[in-house]
């Protein structure tokens, strides 16, 4: 069965992904001077992509929910390699001791792939647990994350997780590389979460540390 989404967390969702792509842009800089004008196409199409969701979103029929289903994945996955692909050419520059762009630019773009693999991997557990913009769970399961408020459920009746749910709990994995108070429980869960704590691992010990290090030298 689909699930409406309301106004206020579609608003939510997509001003998390201007968020993710405006950082994104940043991040690409680096990798631009690699792969010229690269920044400029994905970001094009990721914001075509999010603003044909956010118009269909609310919208939507069931007999659409391939359509969505295809357009989330190419949205999220997009956006994700795209972050990845930026950390990757910068790790090559540190490793190879080819920083073209100073420590400074290092150390924005460095934030700026941080502050999107937070955004965006709450997007994707918002989408395959909530079930997000496709209107329908993605999983056999009958959900892929045990809430604290789902194991007290005399005590918060009929809650169900919404997308600052998801964003808290991307936060704590990037930070404490492990979740808070949120178990995952299907494979699915604990593959993205574990791509999102090693996203993390990289950029805040080996970017931003040698950043700070340029910065400071």
């Amino acid at each position: 069965m689909l699930q409406r989404i309301s106004k206020t967390e579609l608003i939510q969702v997509q001003a998390a992904l201007l968020v993710a792509i405006a950082l994104q842009f940043v991040a690409l800089k680096v990798s631009s001077e690699l792969l010229p004008g690269s920044q400029f196409v994905i970001v094009v199409i990721e914001l075509a992509l999010a603003v044909l969701l956010g118009f269909t979103a609310r919208v939507r029929h069931s007999r659409l929910h391939n359509l969505h289903h295809l357009m989330s994945v190419v949205l999220l996955a997009l956006i994700s390699l795209a972050n990845i692909s930026a950390l990757i050419f910068v790790l090559h520059s540190l490793i190879v001791n080819h920083i073209p762009t100073g420590g400074e630019q290092l150390l924005v773009s460095a934030i700026a792939i941080f502050i999107t693999n937070i955004i965006v991997y709450a997007l994707w557990y918002w989408e395959i647990d909530s079930p997000g913009l496709t209107g329908r769970r993605w999983s056999k399961h009958d959900k892929d994350f045990q809430f604290t408020q789902q194991d007290l459920a005399a005590e918060f009746p009929g809650w169900q997780p919404q997308f600052g749910d998801y964003l808290f709990l991307a936060i704590t994995n990037a930070v404490n590389f492990a979740p808070a108070e949120t178990r995952p429980l299907s494979q699915q869960a604990k593959a993205l979460m574990a791509s999102q704590s090693l996203v993390s691992v990289f950029t805040l010990a080996l970017v931003i540390a040698r950043s700070v290090s340029i910065l400071g030298s």
